[in-house]
């Protein structure tokens, strides 16, 4: 996958506006490299961001350059990025092997609120030429990014989960207003099949995290309840059609997950795990440990117990 939308700006690695003047820049860097600096206690990662950041910002021209879009190869989003974020013409599979079945459109609603967040960021009125331009991306709010990250690891679930075979229906952009308020309008992915009913949420949130008793931790996660927050979702779908799925997964981007596949107890007697974008299809097809395996004739009755209710938002 390109770079996240998450990723940081040189101006958040040294923690400054963009609108910065040239005095509080360099006071900036001087005090993010003591802070980062490995011998008074910092980290050797961290260290290089910042002395990075500098590279890309550090000097007028430099700054100049970055701020109109050009990297010169010095890392950033570029004219690959861009093409990465925005939305792709749907491609061919490369055999004539059956895909799954699948259903929705994954990631739709998600860019919605990006454009539209977008937009309305820049100021009413003012034409967006392109919205998924890097480096207008790359100035917009973490919150407004975050949208798009989501949307980007929610199609990359779509594509991982085609490959599942005739044997699996999915269906994407599940409507969940029966979830409540507070709770996101919408279940990501929903996979049935002979190794379980998989309730699937796709996430980026720009940073690692971990299962700990049934929840999901981070600093990243600013305070959510992602497992909580799915169970609702698939409590919604599941008690209209009369199932329950039997795994609850939430999928991140492989760097933000320490696991290929981790595994957090169970809610209301669904298997709770956390499994990362490359793993994610095995997972299915093995069975989430812990999970219930359905028989052909239990399959294709929750099929169409579910075909009956299931709306898309």
């Amino acid at each position: 996958m390109a770079e996240s939308p998450l990723s940081e700006s040189p101006y958040e690695v040294l923690g400054v506006s963009a609108d910065a003047d040239a005095a509080a820049l360099r006071l900036a860097y001087r005090r993010a490299l003591r802070t980062a600096h490995p011998d008074t206690g910092g980290d050797a990662t961290r260290f290089h961001a910042v002395q990075h950041a500098w590279v890309l910002i550090g000097t007028p021209e430099a700054r100049a350059a970055f701020d109109r879009g050009v990297r010169n190869g010095s890392g950033g989003p570029s004219a690959s990025t861009r093409e990465a974020w925005a939305p792709a013409a749907p491609k061919r599979p490369r055999d004539s092997r059956p895909l799954a079945r699948s259903y929705g459109h994954p990631g739709g609603l998600t860019r919605e609120r990006y454009l539209d967040r977008i937009r309305e960021w820049v100021g009413r009125g003012v034409e967006v030429p392109d919205p998924y331009d890097p480096t207008l991306v790359s100035r917009a709010p973490r919150e407004i990014r975050h949208i798009l990250a989501d949307a980007l690891v929610e199609e990359s679930t779509a594509r991982s989960l085609s490959t599942l075979g005739i044997a699996y229906t999915i269906w994407h952009d599940l409507a969940t207003d029966a979830a409540g308020p507070g709770f996101p309008p919408k279940l990501d992915h929903l996979v049935l099949g002979p190794t379980g009913l998989f309730a699937i949420q796709s996430e980026d949130w720009g940073g690692p995290v971990a299962l700990k008793r049934g929840e999901l931790v981070g600093e990243a996660l600013a305070g959510e309840r992602p497992f909580r927050a799915l169970a609702a979702r698939a409590k919604a779908i599941g008690r209209a059609a009369r199932v329950k799925p039997t795994a609850l997964v939430i999928v991140v981007p492989d760097e933000y997950a320490a696991e290929p596949l981790a595994l957090g107890g169970s809610i209301r007697g669904a298997a709770v795990a956390l499994v990362r974008s490359s793993r994610l299809a095995s997972a299915v097809r093995e069975g989430i440990p812990g999970s219930a395996h359905l028989g052909g004739t239990e399959v294709m009755e929750v099929r169409s117990r579910l075909q009956a209710v299931v709306r898309f938002a």
